[in-house]
């Protein structure tokens, strides 16, 4: 175990070796990557007395945060608690799964197979043989953010027992099994559309650049300097940006450097293009793209596309048909379509495993609800008023299907609120989990 130090922080690295699928415990291993933080200035004994909160990182496919200092809300966090920042399978310091490494597994048969094993289910079998290796029988507390919320969801349909308590924000799946992938989508577009118009209100000028640009892609190949081909598709992908605090400003910044006048006329700068490549890449989590469908599926069936499929259902989308008819285009968000596997350059290596999970079927239960019903560890979730990523309403049903969740509804953050709220949300989290006895 190496521990160095940082101002104000204490950080030791751990590795645990798990089962690829535990279902055959004696089967291959993976190797996963953690990070303990500890407030600088405890003794080894009081460390050791302090009690554990594990960070489960949004994504699919993301590594958990990389802290300097103390801030935000694992500030908050450090005043009471050790914290674990765990590297997901496949993602961050844990055994890789990308382009460069998923050959090693076979063909794209082998690898859709050995990604099938990466869901929120495995996840949550990982952080039960990492408690136990870590502190025996104790439960431990888990703050699940974004997709975190929904493993940490899923963690207490199937191991309660280990958790004291679970703090959730943006995160509350829908559980309910009639709710399918194609659903989740249904709900999706039109939170798109209103945060689209919201930003080009905000923003009046945007509305016109990215018209220009959608004339400009239409009759130009541009390709990016990470070798992605930015399509209309493509560049309607940034309203992903939309979904978080200062997202809007961010995305207008990036727009306002769109182009660049030459003596062929105006042509996209370089500037725009390198911050398009590193905005639409998907080289650090490819996991994203692959995984990001399945992790709503529940029901048996193919994900099959889902967000491609259900987008021919909002034609207000397209964005030829918005240029013929004076019509703002509208920006999409946070979803997967077969298409970025031809534009982008590092999905392109993976075409086919994509593509294969996307056909793949059986995928199972992520949720006990029955269990759910009956739940007994104290839960508190952060419901943002209008999340671009999480559905509000969905949100709202599961927390009355958990017993004795307590929830904090709030316009006052977008999606990103643990980040940009920092302390203030997790106190709050924290007091609620605690009934308010502080």
């Amino acid at each position: 175990m190496t521990t160095v130090r940082q101002p104000e922080l204490l950080l030791a690295d751990y590795h645990f070796d798990v089962p690829l699928d535990h279902k055959a415990p004696e089967g291959e291993l993976i190797r996963l990557y953690a990070r303990e933080v500890v407030a600088a200035g405890k003794t080894a004994a009081q460390r050791e007395r302090l009690p554990w909160l594990l960070y489960l990182q949004g994504g699919p496919g993301s590594g958990a945060d990389r802290p300097v200092g103390r801030s935000g809300w694992l500030d908050r966090a450090l005043d009471e608690y050790r914290v674990l920042l765990l590297d997901q399978r496949g993602t961050g310091r844990s055994t890789p799964a990308n382009r460069q490494t998923l050959p090693l597994r076979g063909g794209p048969e082998e690898q859709a197979e050995y990604l099938s094993h990466f869901r929120a289910d495995a996840i949550v079998r990982d952080c039960e043989l990492i408690r136990r290796r870590l502190i025996g029988d104790r439960p431990w507390t888990v703050l699940g953010q974004s997709f975190g919320g929904f493993c940490a969801v899923t963690y207490l349909s199937h191991a309660p027992e280990g958790l004291d308590s679970v703090l959730l924000a943006g995160g509350l799946p829908a559980i309910d099994s009639g709710i399918d992938t194609d659903a989740v989508y249904r709900t999706a577009y039109p939170r798109m559309e209103r945060k689209t118009l919201a930003h080009y209100a905000r923003y009046p000028d945007d509305e016109a650049t990215v018209r220009a640009l959608v004339r400009h892609l239409t009759d130009h190949e541009e390709v990016l300097t990470d070798g992605t081909l930015l399509t209309v598709p493509a560049l309607q992908q940034l309203g992903f940006l939309l979904g978080t605090g200062y997202g809007s400003h961010q995305l207008h910044y990036l727009l306002e450097d769109a182009f660049v006048p030459t003596a062929d006329g105006p042509r996209l700068s370089d500037t725009f293009r390198e911050r398009m490549a590193a905005v639409l890449s998907r080289a650090a989590n490819p996991l994203f793209t692959l995984l990001l469908e399945s992790i709503y599926a529940q029901d048996g069936r193919a994900t099959g596309w889902a967000a491609e499929r259900v987008r021919a259902e909002f034609p207000a989308f397209d964005a030829g048909k918005a240029l013929a008819e004076d019509r703002p285009v509208l920006l999409t968000g946070e979803t997967a379509h077969p298409w970025m596997l031809d534009t982008n350059a590092a999905l392109r290596p993976l075409r086919r495993t994509a593509e294969l999970l996307a056909e793949r079927t059986g995928w199972g239960p992520l949720y006990d609800t029955e269990r759910l019903a009956r739940n007994t560890v104290p839960v508190a979730a952060v419901i943002y008023h209008d999340d671009l990523y999480v559905d509000t309403a969905h949100s709202l049903a599961t927390a009355r299907s958990i017993r004795g969740l307590r929830t904090w509804v709030t316009d006052e953050f977008e999606h990103d609120g643990i980040r940009a709220g920092g302390r203030r949300v997790l106190d709050r989290l924290l007091w609620l989990v605690r009934d308010g006895r502080g």
